[in-house]
């Protein structure tokens, strides 16, 4: 198992109009020059944050499913399908945006929220008809797992099913806990710290050499790959809660994904 900490500065970085709404990238475009370019088929993640309510504009998207998780905040969405939401602290927007549409989203101050950006097979996914769904927080189920809440946000034990093999979680470890994540032979984790102190590190199924920790804060983004079957322990440090939003896909895909 390799796990690889990518802080903040190594991270792409963008924003809106003026700076109304500024991103960190922990997946970005290429220009923006973030350190790890996808994750199998997560394509891309930002997350950003409104200084003070802002529209971004209607825009096209085709092909990719693109989640919008709202950390805190109000984010209102509009379309050319007819749609016009709004979704708050812990909802979701989910667009499968197949032969294409436009939408405009806007952020009320002080708004945070991860887009995130899966590539399902888009020879394939152009074709099919675009469609918009949003859930709130209190539709997704959260679960007790040791010393850490599991919010189930996507795949076969959540609400949000996506046509790319992938799915997400957001968990909250106690001070001074932990949570195990299985990591079958071919996937990948990929988790950005929202808050917290802690560490990861490989559980591994079967005997193996010395384990190390990789340190994490506020902010950071991990990407956990393994050879085999094994499992990644999250702990959160003492004296602080470690909060992780955290996606797990296929290192590889069967099928072409788009070059950036």
């Amino acid at each position: 198992m390799h796990i690889a900490v990518y802080t903040q500065n190594e991270q792409g970085k963008g924003h809106f109009g003026s700076g109304e709404i500024v991103e960190n990238k922990p997946i970005a475009f290429p220009h923006e020059h973030s350190a790890v370019k996808r994750v199998g088929p997560l394509f891309y993640w930002a997350w950003a944050k409104s200084l003070t309510t802002f529209e971004i504009p209607l825009h096209p998207h085709s092909g990719f499913e693109i989640i919008s998780y709202v950390l805190t905040g109000t984010v209102g969405h509009r379309d050319t399908l007819g749609n016009l939401q709004q979704v708050s602290t812990g909802g979701a927007q989910v667009m499968q945006t197949g032969s294409g549409v436009y939408h405009a989203e806007e952020l009320a101050a002080g708004t945070e929220m991860f887009q995130i950006w899966f590539e399902p097979h888009l020879a394939r996914a152009v074709k099919e008809a675009p469609t918009y769904n949003q859930y709130d927080h209190e539709q997704f189920p959260v679960e007790e797992a040791g010393g850490a809440q599991v919010k189930r946000v996507v795949g076969p034990q959540a609400p949000i099913r996506l046509v790319t093999d992938a799915e997400m979680s957001d968990i909250v470890i106690a001070e001074g806990q932990s949570w195990t994540q299985p990591l079958p032979d071919g996937y990948a984790l990929a988790a950005v710290v929202v808050s917290g102190r802690g560490t990861a590190r490989p559980q591994r199924q079967v005997d193996g050499g010395p384990l190390s920790n990789a340190s994490l804060e506020t902010g950071d983004f991990a990407v956990v790959t393994t050879d085999g079957t094994e499992s990644v322990e999250f702990h959160a440090d003492p004296g602080e809660s470690l909060r992780l939003v955290a996606i797990r896909v296929p290192a590889e895909v069967e099928y072409p994904l788009y070059r950036k």
